[in-house]
C-alpha cells in the first residue's frame, strides 16, 4: 500500500501544495522572476516616437566646453540656443544647490527667467536650500505616510530655484532587484505633495498652474493635469514606464535647426560623469529614463495604460491550484495528460501576452507555467526523471570542458568520474597576456568585457577539444587542461605542445579579428609538463570536480608562470621535451630550480618556424648556452646581441633578459661545480 501510494500520481498534490505556499509568501526570488516577466513583456512592443528629444552633454561637448560642471552663463547661453532652435519647452536635467565658483550664476537666473525651463531637485536625507512650493493642489484628507516620502528635498540655490519654470523630483525607485521599472509621480516632503520632473514638466508646458491630485487614507484615488486629462496610477501614484516610447537624441554640439516644438531635455552622457540607471532595458541614463517616463504620461490618453489589475494576483493562485488539479486527474490516461498538460502550459504565455498587447494587463505567468510543469514531472516518475536529469547533469558539467567523445563515455558510465586513477599524461596551464589595457578598454563595460572574454576563451578551448583534450579548470583569465585521460592517448606529450602551438594560433587569429575592430589586442603564453599525476573528483562532500594533483602539474603551473621572466611564450618541461624533442622546434631556455624544488631541471621553449629554416641560429643560439655555462659570461652576451632579430624576432626579449642575466651572473661567486642552474626565488 505504501509503495503505491509512493507512486500515485496524487503525490503531485504535495508539489502542488509547495509551489502554491511559496507563491503566497511571495519571496524575494518569486517577485523577482515576476518582474523579469514583466520586463519581457514590456519591452516587446516597437519603439516609437514620443515628439521628446534629449540633448547630451557628452565627451565632444566637454572638448567645446571645458570642464565640467560648465560655468552657468555657458548652461544660460545653452537654454537660449535651444530656444533659437524652436525648442517647446527645455527641462534642464542638472542640479546647482551650490553657487557658480566662476560667479556667473546671475547669467543663468537671467535666461531662466527669459526662457520657461523646468529644473531638477532630488529628495533626500537633508534638505539644502529652501525648495519652491510644488505645484500640486491636493484634493481630500492627505495620509503622508501612504506615499513614498523624504525627510528633506537638495533644491538649487534660491535665485535658480525661484527663476525656474518648475522644479520636479528626479528620484528613481529600483524594485527588490535594484531595477527601475516604475515611477511615483509624485513625492511627500513636510506635509505637501512634491510632483516628479515628468508631471511638473507637462504642468509648465500646458500653461496650468497645478497637478490636482485626489487622495483618500490609502494614497491617491486620481491624478490629473488640467491640459492633460486624468493620469492613471496605483494608490503609490506609481505608473509602470512604458519603454516603448523613445526620444530622438542628439549631442549638445550637433544639434537640429529645428526642434518643431518639442520638448528637450538637457542631461550629462560623457564617461565618469553620467551616472547610469538600472532599467528593464538595461542601463539608461537619467535624461532618457525621464524622457520615457514623460512619454508614458503623455501617452496616457491616448492608449491603455500597463497596469497590473487588483485581482490579478488572487487569479492567478486560483487558476494554478485548478489546473493543476485538472492535470493530476486527467494523468490517469497517460497521453490525454501529456496533451492537455503541452496545451495548458504552453497557451498559458500566448494568453498572458494578449492580454498585455490587447488590455495593457500584467499577469505572471511564470509560477503558473513553473509550476505546472514541476507538477507534471512529478506526475509521470520521479525515476525517469532523476534518471535522466543525472545524465543531463553529467551533460553539462563536462560539456564545456571535454571533446563529444569524453562526455558520451562520462554519461555511459558516470562512475568514471569518481574512480581516482594514477596515470601517465601530459598538463598544460595557459593565461592571458595583457589583461590591463583590456580591463582599461571596457572600464566599467562588463557585458563588452565577458564577451571580449569569452571569444578569447572560444580561440583557445577550441584545439583542445578537437584533440580530445579535457579541460581540467578555467580561473579567471587562466586555463588548466590535460592529454591522456580520460581518453587515452599515447602521444599525449606530443598532443599537448600540439595544441599549445594551434592555441597560439587561434590567439593571433583573435588578435586580428579584434583589432579590427578597433579592440584591444590578446596574447597568450603557456606552460606544460608530463609524468604521472592523480586523476578523479575531488573537493569537498558539497563542492567538487574533476581534478589533477601532483608534482609534475605544479612544475608546469610555475613554468607558466616563468614566461614572463624569459620573454618567451611556452615553457616545456624536460620531461615533454625528452619525449618530443624530434617532433618540434624547440631551444633550450635555462636550468631551473623553480620555486620550492631542491632539484633543477633543463626547461625549453618551442617556436613556429612556420617553413623557416632556422637550424644555423639554433647551432649559435646553443653555443651561447654553453659560453655561459662555462661562465663566460660576457662571450655569451655579446652573441646575445649578434642573436637579436634572429628566428623572426621570437626570441628578441629572451636575449634582451639574457644579456641582464649574464650581468648579473658574473658578478656572482659560482662554485667549481656550478652547473649553469638558476635557482628561481617567486613562482
Amino acid at each position: 500500500m505504501f509503495k503505491k501510494i509512493l507512486v500515485s500520481p496524487w503525490t503531485a498534490l504535495i508539489t502542488l501544495a509547495l509551489i502554491t505556499a511559496l507563491r503566497v509568501a511571495d519571496p524575494t526570488f518569486v517577485e523577482s522572476v515576476r518582474l523579469r516577466y514583466f520586463d519581457t513583456l514590456v519591452t516587446s512592443k516597437t519603439a516609437e516616437p514620443i515628439g521628446v528629444s534629449v540633448v547630451n552633454i557628452d565627451e565632444k561637448a566637454l572638448e567645446k566646453y571645458g570642464q565640467f560642471p560648465f560655468s552657468r552663463d555657458i548652461y544660460g547661453r545653452i537654454i537660449a540656443d535651444l530656444y533659437r532652435r524652436n525648442a517647446g519647452l527645455v527641462v534642464f536635467n542638472i542640479l546647482t544647490p551650490d553657487r557658480d565658483r566662476l560667479g556667473h550664476d546671475q547669467d543663468y537666473v537671467q535666461a531662466l527667467r527669459q526662457y520657461p525651463t523646468v529644473l531638477p531637485s532630488v529628495g533626500s536625507a537633508t534638505t539644502r536650500n529652501t525648495p519652491r512650493a510644488p505645484g500640486s493642489a491636493v484634493i481630500g484628507s492627505f495620509n503622508q505616510e501612504a506615499f513614498v516620502e523624504f525627510p528633506g528635498i537638495i533644491a538649487n540655490i534660491p535665485q535658480v530655484e525661484a527663476s525656474a519654470a518648475g522644479v520636479g523630483i528626479t528620484n528613481t525607485f529600483p524594485e527588490v532587484d535594484g531595477v527601475v521599472r516604475r515611477m511615483p509621480l509624485v513625492v511627500a516632503y513636510n506635509g505637501q505633495l512634491y510632483p516628479n520632473l515628468a508631471m511638473e514638466t507637462l504642468r509648465v508646458a500646458g500653461g496650468d498652474s497645478t497637478v490636482q491630485i485626489k487622495v483618500n487614507d490609502n494614497g491617491v484615488e486620481k491624478m490629473r493635469i488640467p491640459s492633460q486629462g486624468i493620469v492613471a496610477t496605483d494608490s503609490l501614484s506609481r505608473i509602470w514606464i512604458d519603454w516603448s516610447l523613445t526620444p530622438d537624441h542628439y549631442s549638445l554640439t550637433d544639434l537640429p535647426r529645428d526642434f518643431e516644438g518639442e520638448i528637450v531635455i538637457v542631461g550629462v552622457s560623457a564617461q565618469g560623469l553620467a551616472n547610469p540607471v538600472a532599467t528593464s532595458l538595461g542601463e539608461m541614463l537619467p535624461q532618457d529614463l525621464q524622457a520615457a517616463v514623460l512619454g508614458t504620461v503623455i501617452a496616457n490618453k491616448t492608449r491603455p495604460v500597463i497596469t497590473r489589475p487588483d485581482w490579478a494576483e488572487g487569479a492567478e493562485v486560483i487558476g494554478f491550484v485548478a489546473l493543476g488539479i485538472l492535470l493530476i486527474f486527467l494523468s490517469r490516461w497517460t497521453y490525454v495528460g501529456i496533451l492537455s498538460a503541452v496545451i495548458v502550459i504552453g497557451g498559458a504565455i500566448p494568453l498572458s501576452n494578449y492580454m498585455y498587447s490587447s488590455r495593457a494587463w500584467l499577469f505572471d505567468i511564470t509560477v503558473v507555467v513553473g509550476g505546472l510543469v514541476l507538477v507534471a514531472l512529478h506526475t509521470y516518475g520521479v525515476k525517469f526523471v532523476s534518471e535522466f536529469l543525472q545524465k543531463q547533469a553529467i551533460k553539462k558539467q563536462f560539456a564545456g570542458y571535454c571533446s563529444k567523445e569524453v562526455v558520451e563515455m562520462l554519461q555511459k558510465d558516470p562512475d568514471l568520474i569518481k574512480r581516482g586513477v594514477r596515470k601517465d599524461v601530459s598538463v598544460m596551464f595557459s593565461d592571458l597576456r595583457g589583461f590591463t589595457p583590456i580591463g582599461e578598454h571596457y572600464g566599467d563595460d562588463v557585458a563588452g568585457l565577458g564577451k571580449y572574454m569569452n571569444g578569447y576563451m572560444d580561440s583557445i578551448s577550441r584545439p583542445i577539444m578537437d584533440n580530445k583534450g579535457m579541460v581540467i579548470k578555467y580561473v579567471g583569465d587562466a586555463s588548466m587542461h590535460i592529454h591522456g585521460a580520460p581518453i587515452e592517448d599515447p602521444n599525449h606529450a606530443r598532443t599537448i605542445v600540439k595544441v599549445g602551438l594551434e592555441m597560439l594560433d587561434a590567439v593571433d587569429e583573435y588578435t586580428k579579428l579584434m583589432e579590427a575592430q578597433g579592440l584591444p589586442p590578446a596574447a597568450m603564453g603557456w606552460g606544460c609538463n608530463t609524468g604521472i599525476g592523480f586523476i578523479g573528483e575531488m573537493g569537498s562532500t558539497d563542492r567538487h570536480s574533476y581534478d589533477i594533483l601532483g608534482d609534475m602539474v605544479s612544475t608546469a603551473a610555475r613554468l607558466e608562470a616563468r614566461c614572463k621572466a624569459y620573454g618567451v611564450l611556452c615553457i616545456i618541461g624536460a620531461e615533454t621535451y625528452n619525449r618530443t624533442q624530434d617532433d618540434f622546434f624547440y631551444l633550450l631556455l635555462d636550468n631551473l630550480q623553480p620555486k620550492g624544488k631542491t632539484v633543477a631541471d633543463l626547461i625549453y621553449t618551442v617556436l613556429r618556424t612556420k617553413g623557416a629554416d632556422y637550424t644555423k641560429d639554433r647551432e649559435q643560439h646553443n653555443a651561447m648556452h654553453a659560453l655561459y655555462k662555462a661562465k663566460k659570461f660576457d662571450e655569451a652576451a655579446k652573441m646575445c646581441v649578434k642573436l637579436i632579430g634572429n628566428f623572426g624576432g621570437q626570441m628578441d626579449k629572451y636575449y634582451k633578459i639574457w644579456i641582464e642575466r649574464c650581468d648579473f651572473m658574473k658578478e656572482q661567486d659560482l662554485g667549481p661545480n656550478w652547473n649553469g642552474e638558476w635557482v628561481a626565488t617567486e613562482k
